[in-house]
């Protein structure tokens, strides 16, 4: 899944984001954080629930309600059946929302969060002290997963965000999928979005489809398959 968690170093404190889920990634997770000898002010939560029961959680705008929800509720029901005893006991206490179109400030540090692609809702766009911008999912170099493109009218949504990525004019982009990645690698999913775009109106079903995207980009990694399919579904 390559999910991926991260810590903002402030100069008094310290703000984690997308929490660990699994024991042995969070007492990892905890162990840096300990050595690093600053408090945590804030566990940021976009979508990955962790291990942060003892911490203050905010959200951003739509997020709590959405993990109460039967779609994310049932994602984590069915993690723990697969799962089981591997995963962190889930946070019970109250997060905070924070409204989309706000600058908030922790450790010394601002945020400011803004919607996501719109059809990741309640995802967010969250620029992190003017350097970095982190979404949901990072523009890493891969064929994209179905869970983030899902249909047709995905492309666009996924297209507008990310050219409102590169506009925030950061540095490094990163994501609650995916690793840090720089400018040319937003730029790059700006290119394969569009290419997605007019494959997806020029060829008929999916198989010409994927066959066609292939010969676009033949040494990308990831399953060209599941993603076609969910474009013509």
């Amino acid at each position: 899944m390559f999910d991926a968690s991260y810590i903002i170093e402030g100069q008094n404190g310290l703000v984690v984001m997308e929490y660990p889920l699994f024991k042995v990634n969070a007492a990892e997770f905890a162990e840096y954080i300990k050595a690093l000898g600053k408090p945590v002010v804030t566990d940021i939560t976009d979508y990955h629930l962790g291990g942060s029961d003892q911490l203050p959680i905010v959200m951003p705008e739509g997020m709590p309600k959405f993990i109460e929800g039967p779609i994310y509720g049932g994602m984590m029901k069915g993690f723990a059946e697969q799962f089981g005893e591997t995963m962190v006991d889930l946070p019970t206490q109250q997060a905070t929302e924070v409204p989309f179109g706000s600058t908030q400030n922790y450790a010394g540090v601002d945020f400011r969060f803004d919607r996501g692609a719109a059809s990741d809702f309640p995802g967010s766009m969250i620029l992190i002290g003017s350097q970095v911008c982190y979404t949901h999912w990072a523009p890493y170099q891969m064929h994209m997963s179905p869970l983030q493109l899902g249909s047709k009218e995905a492309i666009d949504a996924e297209l507008a965000a990310t050219k409102a990525e590169l506009a925030t004019g950061a540095k490094y982009f990163i994501g609650g999928h995916g690793g840090l990645v720089e400018k040319p690698a937003v730029e790059a999913r700006i290119a394969y979005l569009e290419c997605l775009k007019k494959l997806r109106a020029e060829k008929k079903d999916a198989a010409s489809f994927a066959e066609a995207l292939k010969a676009a980009y033949p040494d990308m990694p990831g399953d060209i398959a599941p993603l076609a399919e969910a474009l013509y579904k």
